[in-house]
């Protein structure tokens, strides 16, 4: 049974911090591979993606590229609404029955896991990796017990980057090189994507 990591999200755009991320729970939790799952609209963010669901999913394919260990997955945006993680771990597990899956989440996601959307199922289906940040605690103590039993907890290198600030930056003309893949700068730069 192959191991694989789920890195879900808006990836609006993917930098390298998600490409750390995954790469470090790869590696410390022993994964076979980490799939990438661009979420068609989050259940809880406040804001709506700033480029379509194909941009993001074509970005993350650009930035993954050259990593035979990572893949993308477009199956939330081909259903499309809300994605919820357990809606897609269903069918996770439907289509590929021969793996184990474990979502891979940072310290604030963890903490906000009693709030997902049928979270007592999901955490029948998969387990957790928790990523934690530097000065970002996960507080496991404050959660169910049946959540603390599948979370994994690893240390994740402090990287200052976030999709918001790039957003932001590509907005005001500034340069975000270096903070994404070259690739996905290329690719932001052909579709002129975040202009203001």
């Amino acid at each position: 049974m192959s191991k694989i990591g789920i890195m879900g999200g808006t990836f609006d755009p993917v930098h390298i911090g998600h490409l750390i991320a995954a790469e470090t729970a790869r590696d410390a939790c022993g994964l076979d591979e980490v799939w990438f799952i661009p979420s068609s609209g989050p259940p809880l963010k406040a804001h709506e993606p700033g480029v379509a669901g194909r941009r993001r999913y074509e970005m993350v394919c650009e930035a993954i590229a050259g990593n035979p260990a990572f893949r993308a997955l477009d199956i939330e945006l081909e259903r499309g609404g809300v994605s919820y993680s357990y809606d897609t771990a269903l069918e996770l597990k439907h289509r590929y029955p021969e793996h184990s899956f474990s979502y891979i989440i940072g310290s604030d996601r963890i903490n906000d896991l009693p709030r997902w959307h049928e979270i007592g199922e999901l955490a029948k289906l998969v387990a957790f990796i928790g990523l934690e940040r530097p000065g970002e605690a996960i507080r496991a103590e404050a959660l169910p017990e049946y959540l603390t039993a599948r979370i994994r907890v690893i240390p994740m290198p402090a990287i200052g980057i976030s999709s918001t600030a790039i957003r932001t930056r590509l907005g005001e003309g500034q340069s975000v090189q270096y903070l994404v893949p070259d690739a996905v700068l290329g690719y932001i730069r052909r579709f002129k994507l975040y202009e203001s």
